[in-house]
């Protein structure tokens, strides 16, 4: 079973290589970044992705709806440090299949990737499974108005970048970006770049 790791510190994600490696884990390539950890999945096809939630430029959680979409046979696990049904739901809003926080990652971590290699579902003890049930109920176009490029450059904006970076990274043009820009402002009834990093970090995209 052959895993990738993302996480933007590199000496938490040696200490999880070595923990899976010790578990018959085959640990095929490490991302320090988001994007980095879309490209090397649709690259190696690997059968779980494990992507920390906090990452620059693409968060875990993006991150796993790209992966998803380029490599749609790759299971997908958020290791992150927050319990709040609010990351939770997003998570499992994005096809991800394990939820797994990081002070129970040497106890849980090779159970999930297990799990969800085999097709369940994993959650951390202490992440109530019903939220699983819950996310299987919603229609997700009605929770969120924003499409995944729309989604990409909030991201990108409330992390300080400006319209040509934006460009830059996305590979599209800036006029691309400001149209992207002007229509989820129009669509959040927001008026400023402000108004976008609040609704970022309230919508779990970024830390305040």
């Amino acid at each position: 079973m052959n895993v990738l790791l993302a996480d933007d510190h590199a000496m938490f994600r040696q200490s999880l290589r070595s923990l899976l490696e010790r578990e018959g884990l085959d640990v095929v390539a490490e991302a320090g970044d988001g994007r980095e950890a879309v490209r090397l999945a649709g690259r190696l096809r690997p059968r779980v992705a494990v992507l920390d939630f906090s990452m620059p430029q693409l968060n875990g959680i993006e991150a796993a709806r790209a992966i998803r979409k380029r490599v749609p046979e790759t299971a997908t696990i958020l290791l992150t440090m927050f319990e709040e049904d609010g990351y939770v739901l997003g998570a499992l809003a994005a096809g991800m299949r394990g939820y797994v926080l990081k002070a129970q990652a040497a106890a849980d971590l090779v159970t999930a990737i297990r799990e969800v290699a085999n097709g369940a579902v994993y959650l951390s003890p202490g992440i109530s499974r019903t939220l699983a049930d819950y996310h299987l109920q919603q229609d997700r176009a009605n929770a969120d108005p924003l499409t995944d490029r729309e989604r990409q450059v909030l991201q990108l904006v409330a992390e300080g970048k400006t319209m040509r970076e934006v460009s830059g990274l996305l590979n599209v043009s800036v006029k691309t970006v400001e149209s992207h820009r002007t229509r989820l402002m129009r669509k959040l009834d927001l008026h400023n770049t402000a108004g976008l990093v609040r609704y970022a970090i309230r919508s779990g995209l970024i830390r305040a």
